[in-house]
């Protein structure tokens, strides 16, 4: 597990944009749950979330259509909150970081690690926006 005072930054890039930080697997369930569109962000304290994901999911919610809900929980730290938002991911393979978008409960959307690694910010805020108009 990642001490907080690494962690505690990485979360605020996500958190001071309007991301519910859920930290225990009722709270994920609960979110994952609601009605309408929600964006998971399994955040990470890996290059490619500082230099890609965070930047491209931030960046993407600059467009027109946006999910409903957006909530985070961080790989390393929420270890019981990560568990849950993974379970509802499946049957994609653990991943982080990685980016997800429930319609109603359903996974609609899903960007894994090899999707993000390597690629810049806005190709992952490209990627999410084009989910956006079809799902939100």
């Amino acid at each position: 597990m990642y001490p907080e005072e690494l962690v505690l930054p990485m979360k605020a890039e996500l958190t001071d944009k309007g991301f519910v930080d859920l930290r225990t697997p009722q709270e994920v369930a609960e979110a994952i749950g609601k009605s309408g569109t929600t964006l998971v962000v399994v955040n990470s304290v890996c290059g490619c979330a500082a230099g890609a994901a965070r930047p491209g999911v931030v960046f993407s919610l600059t467009g027109d259509k946006k999910p409903d809900n957006l909530v985070t929980v961080f790989a390393g730290f929420d270890k019981d909150a990560v568990a849950e938002a993974r379970r509802f991911m499946a049957p994609f393979p653990p991943s982080s970081p990685s980016v997800a978008l429930f319609k109603d409960g359903e996974l609609v959307h899903m960007l894994e690690r090899h999707h993000i690694e390597g690629n810049p910010a806005g190709a992952i805020a490209a990627n999410l926006q084009a989910a956006y108009d079809e799902y939100c």
